[in-house]
């Protein structure tokens, strides 16, 4: 298979938290690396300086009187240093960007689950972002008890809001999935060979 169509493409990886998004990444970066392409992969807020502190505001639980709207210009200011900083030189040297999260994020976690509004986040984006949508969004799909079970840590303010609010962000990403192109939805509460499967199927087949 010629993969030479992976140079410069920027793809994305999202779902719920609990999703097995962090393990993916991992799994998706070696298998276009063995593809011989050159690939860098940044989380989504955090991986700059500036960024990192803002990941840092965002996820304390410290920091429960954070309002929707606090939460939505935060992650809108970190990826935008993400982008200026990271992503574009990468993109430029003609790297395979792979992202943990993007704008896809916000929509179902603010927008929707929040109750912000995906349209309103779509507005701000398509005039603070260079670029909205990646080549390719694979969202991995689960269940709120399954995510659940597998965040068998500390929980981070965002994963403490409760399940309510977690379905709710479920659904927001399935939502966004049937309304955007380039989005494949990914069953994630399958063996872990068998969702990076899926996802190398979900990447190739829009080339």
């Amino acid at each position: 298979m010629d993969t030479k169509w992976l140079q410069g493409r920027l793809i994305v990886l999202d779902g719920p938290d609990g999703c097995g998004k962090s393990t993916q990444v991992k799994m998706l970066c070696a298998w276009i690396a063995r593809q011989g392409v050159e690939v860098r992969t940044f989380r989504d807020p955090g991986d700059t300086r500036i960024g990192e502190q803002v990941r840092e505001i965002l996820l304390s639980p410290a920091h429960e009187a954070m309002g929707t709207m606090t939460e939505f210009l935060l992650y809108m200011a970190s990826r935008a240093q993400l982008w200026s900083e990271k992503i574009a030189p990468a993109l430029a040297q003609g790297c395979c960007v792979v992202l943990d999260r993007w704008l896809s994020s916000t929509c179902a976690y603010q927008g929707h689950a929040g109750g912000f509004g995906v349209d309103r986040v779509l507005r701000v984006a398509q005039d603070t972002l260079e670029r909205v949508w990646p080549d390719v969004t694979i969202i991995l799909d689960v269940d709120t008890d399954t995510a659940a079970q597998r965040m068998d840590r500390e929980l981070d303010r965002m994963e403490l809001k409760g399940q309510a609010y977690h379905q709710k962000v479920r659904q927001g990403f399935l939502n966004l999935a049937q309304t955007q192109d380039r989005f494949v939805v990914v069953d994630a509460t399958q063996p872990i060979d068998g969702v990076h499967k899926a996802v190398i199927q979900g990447v190739t087949g829009f080339y």
